[in-house]
């Protein structure tokens, strides 16, 4: 929580301003009690009624101001809040932009989602509560005691033994209370993972008949986090009762001994009211704390979750001098690279050696976990190599920075993925200012512009989150178009082309070839038919290269390719 605390540095001056605004707030509120002391004491007990109006207008200005105040305060605070909240998004979204798949692994999407939204949230109500409840607290408290003892100093000894008594009944909720908050925000986490679960895996869940268990498992996962829930509210509900208990015993105890100094004339009416009000406001200032801190540990968790993703070193980062092309047209070069994935107990990749040259097709092609769409996820630096290094045009890939990088690639992932918008904003997000035939162009390569012109609006039909609007098929296309926008210097094609059919998928690559004549392209397939054509062909079994040629060299040379046609295409193709 304390690291926190750096979030308010820039907003040092409303900070300032709100401390002001609730001193002279709570202030307003200690004179008030004095005033109507003299109002009893001076105005009713003489019967002076030009003091009493006198004095009852000033106690109404008095009022107007704490009124003016308290609503500056709660402006000021809630400025500063949603700016600590809005700072603390954009950390945390930028940190995580900074990961590599394998960070993103570590903590898991549903509770980064947590840390970024509902965390937050949390630290940005302990702000707005704390700029108000947190500073005018202990002000009423201190002065209201300060003043207590003005009105009577023997009276005052009741404060002796309640503000202790109030004190261990909040510390013992406190301890019991902590750890709670602690475990609610990683229920929270767990909450949030079986949700996202069933929304994104709905058509498996259906198609198996599994909706009682996911039902289930969703109702264990909500049960857990409610019970966890009214654990802390029964502790709440206990001390609530228990605290206005020793108040109420507490205004009984002063209302005795204070009408027996009243009655001896040791002590005017008016303070005896006074003091009652400054003893209410003691306790009072008591409750509003007990509010705050009640806050304080689930806000306090959740910075602690907040600060585990700002202070974790991104494995991909920018180099500190960035060099220079040394072989500028030399396109893609692996030189013994590995990989193993973290606490994994051998590599995924090993010895991978090979070059891809411009206006090459090198196609890669294996038995599935033969790591094909590990050996391109790691040419973009989505996952760091573990060994060996990667050069595109004779540089280091580690000694690049990375958005010069990722500028070079234009990258189509396995599971095609489109952003909630129109056909046209997702094909200008590799190139902002491609123009509408340009976006045609590609559309019309991609085998796309049929169906997009067949759309209502055609470019600017709407495409809803994750393409859901659109068949599989469609979006692979789109997500083809969109790279041949960029124009890159690398093309990746990973199973880019498997929801295609034949026809299609035949008609795209020819008309592909033709387009990226000047790049080097990757191509990752699960068809042999996708990748008969290539320049090279990359064999992996079990992380390793077992064969590179052409289909034909293959054929002849690698035992493993040919088992991957004859299963595919047939012995005919084999012999």
């Amino acid at each position: 929580m304390t690291k926190m605390l750096t979030y308010l540095k820039p907003y040092w001056r409303q900070v300032l301003l709100g401390v002001i605004l609730v001193l002279v707030e709570a202030m307003s509120n200690l004179y008030l009690p004095n005033l109507n002391a003299a109002i009893v004491n001076n105005g009713i007990a003489r019967g002076d009624m030009h003091y009493i109006l006198r004095t009852g207008g000033f106690m109404l200005l008095v009022t107007f101001l704490l009124g003016v105040c308290a609503a500056l305060a709660v402006y000021n605070s809630s400025k500063v809040a949603m700016a600590v909240g809005r700072d603390l998004r954009g950390d945390v979204f930028r940190k995580v932009q900074s990961f590599s798949q394998a960070q993103l692994n570590q903590f898991g999407i549903s509770s980064l989602i947590t840390r970024t939204t509902n965390d937050v949230q949390q630290v940005q109500m302990a702000v707005l509560m704390g700029m108000n409840v947190m500073l005018f607290a202990p002000f009423m408290a201190i002065g209201s005691i300060i003043m207590a003892l003005q009105q009577d100093v023997t009276l005052s000894w009741s404060i002796v033994f309640l503000v202790p008594v109030m004190g261990a009944l909040l510390a013992l909720n406190l301890r019991r209370v902590v750890p709670l908050f602690k475990l609610m925000q990683v229920k929270i986490d767990r909450l949030n993972q079986v949700v996202r679960e069933k929304l994104n895996g709905v058509r498996v869940i259906r198609a198996f008949v599994k909706s009682q268990h996911e039902e289930k498992r969703f109702g264990k996962a909500n049960a857990d986090l409610t019970n966890t829930a009214l654990e802390i509210q029964r502790h709440f509900a206990l001390f609530m009762p228990l605290q206005i208990l020793v108040i109420n015993m507490a205004n009984v105890v002063v209302t005795w001994v204070g009408s027996h100094r009243v009655d001896t004339g040791a002590m005017p009416i008016g303070n005896l009211t006074a003091f009652l009000t400054y003893i209410m406001h003691i306790l009072f200032s008591v409750m509003i704390s007990v509010m705050m801190l009640s806050m304080i540990p689930r806000a306090s968790a959740s910075a602690a979750r907040i600060m585990e993703v700002l202070d974790v070193e991104p494995e991909i980062s920018d180099p500190l001098v960035s060099s220079k092309a040394s072989d500028a047209g030399s396109g893609v070069e692996f030189h013994k690279v590995e990989f193993a994935y973290p606490g994994a107990q051998a590599p995924v990749l090993k010895d991978i050696t090979f070059a891809a040259r411009p206006g090459q097709v090198t196609a890669i092609i294996g038995s599935t976990g033969s790591g094909k769409s590990t050996l391109v996820n790691l040419l973009p630096r989505l996952y760091e190599v573990t060994g060996g290094r990667i050069l595109v045009n004779g540089r280091d890939i580690r000694d690049m920075p990375v958005k010069e990088l990722r500028d070079l690639i234009g990258y189509v992932p396995q599971k095609a993925f489109l952003f909630s918008g129109t056909i046209a904003s997702n094909l200008r997000y590799g190139r902002e200012n491609a123009t509408d035939e340009e976006l045609w162009r590609a559309l019309s390569i991609a085998q796309a512009a049929d169906f997009v012109r067949a759309m209502s609006g055609e470019l600017n039909a709407p495409v809803a989150q994750g393409g859901t609007n659109l068949s599989g098929g469609q979006r692979q296309r789109l997500a083809i178009a969109r790279a041949l926008v960029k124009r890159p210097l690398v093309y990746i094609f990973d199973d880019s082309f498997s929801a295609l059919d034949f026809r299609t998928d035949a008609a795209l690559r020819q008309a592909l070839m033709e387009e990226v004549k000047e790049a080097v392209v990757l191509i990752v397939a699960q068809r042999v038919s996708t990748i008969m054509n290539a320049d090279q062909i990359l064999v992996l079994d079990q992380g390793r290269i077992v064969g590179i040629g052409t289909h034909a060299q293959l054929i002849e040379q690698c035992e493993v390719y040919r088992e991957i046609v004859r299963s595919q295409l047939g012995e005919d193709e084999v012999a």
